[in-house]
């Protein structure tokens, strides 16, 4: 979901209440915005740049989801529940993020309960990618799944190294350099 796109959804107070929420910083590739273990307590917003979201297991680290510029990013496992997070949040390129915490978006929204559905579109939207996520797990060969990043963020395949796309297609990088090849 681009947050960008959702200036004819969301009513430009809403916007303006948030943007003067936001805290923004410069972060260099590599950088951990939240590490696993920890409460995460932020939602974060790419305004430049490429983050994921990632854990380990079985001392491999496995990319769950890929936030480039407009896209909402946070250890989704953590922040609304305040348990300690098995995701990190990692800057992939020089980036800059914006940064919201979510007790401020909550008070927000305790103080303009009207605001309150377009949170619930935008959550809604949100689900809605996840749920086709799983479906692509589900249902989609791993051709599929490349065919599928190829049509809807061909920008990552410049800017992601084969390695995190792999992880995040679900296949080995052998795999994927398989697929590329007869693609």
């Amino acid at each position: 979901m681009n947050f960008y796109n959702l200036s004819g959804i969301v009513p430009l107070d809403l916007v303006s209440e948030i943007s003067s929420l936001l805290e923004t910083q410069q972060f260099p590739k590599t950088y951990l915005l939240h590490k696993q273990g920890t409460v995460c307590k932020h939602i974060y917003l790419v305004q430049k740049g490429i983050v994921r979201t990632f854990f380990y297991k079985e001392g491999k680290d496995i990319t769950v989801h890929i936030a480039s510029e407009g896209e909402l990013i946070t250890a989704i496992d953590s922040v609304i529940s305040l348990k300690k997070s098995r995701y990190n949040v990692e800057v992939l390129e020089d980036s800059e993020i914006h940064a919201i915490s979510y007790n401020k978006l909550q008070a927000l929204m305790g103080k303009h309960p009207q605001y309150e559905k377009y949170m619930r579109l935008i959550l809604e939207q949100l689900y809605a990618e996840g749920a086709d996520r799983i479906e692509e797990f589900l249902f989609y060969s791993a051709k599929e799944r490349y065919d599928n990043l190829i049509k809807n963020r061909p920008h990552l395949l410049n800017r992601v190294n084969l390695g995190h796309i792999a992880s995040y297609l679900g296949i080995t990088q052998e795999t994927l350099s398989r697929i590329r090849k007869i693609s």
